[in-house]
C-alpha cells in the first residue's frame, strides 16, 4: 500500500474544504479570511476552526452526519424561539456538513470555575436559572421526529448506554462477571428509570465544556444529542460531570435550588423529581465510564483518560453513599469491584495532587504490548532491551527475576548492560531537569525485552537506584509482567 499517495491525497481533500470554506465566508460575509485555525478536538468526528478577517471571529464546524446535522439546526431553532442563548447560525448546509456559526469565545463554565473557583457557585445557579427554558419551555410543540440518534431518552436509548459502559468499561476493568445476571439488572434499572415523567427536552450532555461564558453570560453548545426525557438526567449530568470539582455541599445546595427553582411550574413534581434522581446520576456516571473508556482507553484521547480518576471517585463515593430503591444487586456489585480492581486503582493513584515529578518506569514484556500510559499524556521512553544478555536461556537463571542477586551479577558482568543503563541515565536526567523547569509532574520510562522478567526488570530497578541517588523525584516501579509493584 502506497502511504505517500494516502497522505497527499487527504492533504488535497483538507486544501479543498479549506479553500470552498473560505470561498463560502467571502459569499456570506464579503470579506477574506485572513487567518484560521484548528479547535481542540471533541468526543465527536466534528471537526471546528476559528476563521479571522479583519473585523471577527467566526466558528466553522464540520460534520458528514447529515441526520446529525438537521437534529443540531432544528434543536437550535427550538432553544432560541423558548429563549436559551444558543450560537448564531449565519449559514448552514446540512448535506456538506458546513456550519458558519457565532464566535462565543474560549471560556466555558469549566475554565472560569478552575480560574475562579470563588464564583463556582454564582455561575452554576445562573446556569440552573436557564434550566426551565431549557427542559420545559423548548419542550413545548416540539417536533421530536428531528432527534437523533432517538426520538426520546427511552428503553433503547438507555440500553444502548449500559451496553457502552459494559463494552468499554466494565470490560476493560478485568473483574469476572455473570453476563445473564447483569442483563437482567440492565432491564431492571431501565424500567425504573422510565417510572419518572418523560415529557421534558434532555440535553444530553449538559456538562460545564457545552456553556460558554460569553461576557460572563451563559451560552449553551452542542445539543444535538437532545431528545424528549426526564428532567434529572441533565442536572445530573452537569452537577456529577468527572473533572467539574463540585464538592458534596455545594451539590446539595445546588439541587435544592434546582427544586426552588422549578417548583414555580406546575409540571414539576418535586417528589416524583427526588425519588429518581440519583438514579439517574448512575447512569449518567456509567454512560461517562464507558465513553471515557472508548475515548481515552481505545482512542487515546487525553483528556477522557484523565477524566477515568475523577469518574471513579464519583463512582466510589455514590457506592458508600447512595441507596436505590430499585434492586440492581448485581450491577451494584460488580460497580464495587470495579473500584477496588487493580484497573481502577492505576487511574487513582496517578490523579493524586503531587507537585513533584514522578517517574513511572515499567518493565514489560513486548509480547503482550507496550504498556498503556494511565496519566493520560500518551506514553514516554521506550527503551528495548532484548539486544542485552538473555540469562533466560540458561536453567539456572529461569526461576529468578531482574530484582535476584544471580541475574543482576550475570547482567553486569555482561558490561554492556552497565553501558546501556548509563545511557539511559544520561538521556533521562537531561529529561528530567527539563521536565522539572516546565512543572510537568510525570514522566514515563518502559524497559521491554522477551518475557518481562529478566533484562527489563534489571534495567528498571538499576535505573531507579541511579535516579535515586542524583535528582530529588518520586519514583513508582512498576513491573508488569511480574505482578508486582516496589
Amino acid at each position: 500500500m502506497n502511504y505517500s499517495k494516502i497522505i497527499l491525497s487527504m492533504e488535497f481533500v483538507i486544501e479543498q474544504t479549506l479553500i470552498k470554506i473560505f470561498n463560502l465566508y467571502k459569499e456570506v460575509f464579503g470579506l477574506d479570511v485572513i487567518d484560521y485555525k484548528y479547535l481542540p478536538e471533541s468526543g465527536s468526528n466534528r471537526v471546528y476552526l476559528r476563521l479571522y478577517d479583519k473585523e471577527k471571529t467566526i466558528i466553522v464546524s464540520i460534520n458528514e452526519d447529515v441526520r446529525e446535522n438537521l437534529a443540531f439546526l432544528e434543536i437550535n431553532k427550538q432553544l432560541k424561539k423558548s429563549g436559551v442563548r444558543v450560537p448564531e447560525i449565519y449559514y448552514y448546509n446540512v448535506n456538506d456538513g458546513i456550519f458558519l456559526l457565532q464566535d462565543l469565545g474560549d471560556i466555558t463554565l469549566y475554565s472560569r470555575c478552575q480560574e475562579n473557583p470563588d464564583r463556582q457557585k454564582e455561575y452554576y445557579k445562573k446556569v440552573i436559572d436557564d434550566m426551565p427554558l431549557i427542559q420545559i419551555k423548548s419542550a413545548e410543540n416540539f417536533n421530536w421526529d428531528f432527534c437523533y440518534p432517538r426520538k426520546a431518552f427511552d428503553k433503547q436509548s438507555i440500553m444502548w448506554d449500559l451496553q457502552y459502559f459494559k463494552s468499554y468499561f466494565l470490560r476493560l476493568s478485568g473483574i469476572t462477571f455473570d453476563e445473564q445476571l447483569l442483563e437482567d439488572d440492565f432491564v431492571v434499572f431501565a424500567n425504573y428509570l422510565l417510572e419518572t415523567k418523560q415529557d421534558y427536552f434532555l440535553y444530553r450532555d449538559f456538562q460545564s465544556r457545552n456553556i460558554m461564558l460569553y461576557n460572563d453570560i451563559p451560552y449553551y453548545i452542542d445539543y444535538q444529542g437532545g431528545r424528549k426525557g426526564a428532567l434529572q438526567y441533565d442536572l445530573a449530568s452537569l452537577l456529577f460531570e468527572a473533572k467539574a470539582n463540585i464538592d458534596e455541599d455545594l451539590r446539595n445546595e445546588l439541587i435544592d435550588y434546582y427544586i426552588q427553582v422549578f417548583s414555580k411550574y406546575s409540571q414539576f413534581d418535586k417528589k416524583d423529581f427526588q425519588k429518581y434522581f440519583y438514579a439517574y446520576v448512575l447512569i449518567r456516571l456509567l454512560q461517562a465510564l464507558g465513553a471515557y473508556g472508548f475515548r481515552g482507553y481505545f482512542q487515546g484521547k487525553s483528556y477522557f483518560i484523565k477524566s477515568i480518576a475523577p469518574a471513579l471517585k464519583l463512582l466510589e463515593w455514590y457506592i458508600s453513599k447512595i441507596k436505590l430503591e430499585v434492586k440492581i444487586y448485581n450491577l451494584l456489585k460488580y460497580l464495587d469491584a470495579i473500584i477496588n480492581s487493580n484497573f481502577a486503582q492505576n487511574f487513582l493513584k496517578y490523579s493524586d495532587d503531587n507537585k513533584n515529578l514522578t517517574l513511572h518506569i515499567y518493565s514489560f514484556s513486548y509480547k503482550k504490548g507496550i504498556p498503556f500510559d494511565f496519566t493520560g499524556n500518551g506514553g514516554g521512553f521506550v527503551f528495548d532491551c532484548r539486544f542485552l544478555p538473555n540469562p533466560g536461556k540458561f536453567d539456572e537463571y529461569k526461576k529468578y527475576t531482574g530484582k535476584d542477586k544471580k541475574v543482576v551479577e550475570f547482567l553486569n558482568n555482561s558490561g554492556i548492560s552497565q553501558k546501556f543503563i548509563e545511557r539511559v541515565e544520561k538521556i533521562i536526567g537531561d529529561a528530567i531537569i527539563e521536565y522539572k523547569k516546565n512543572d510537568y509532574r510525570d514522566l514515563m520510562i518502559c524497559f521491554g525485552c522477551t518475557g518481562g522478567q529478566h533484562r527489563s526488570v534489571y534495567c528498571a530497578e538499576q535505573l531507579a537506584i541511579k535516579i535515586k541517588e542524583k535528582f530529588n523525584v518520586n519514583i513508582d516501579i512498576i513491573h508488569r509482567e511480574l505482578n508486582k509493584k516496589n
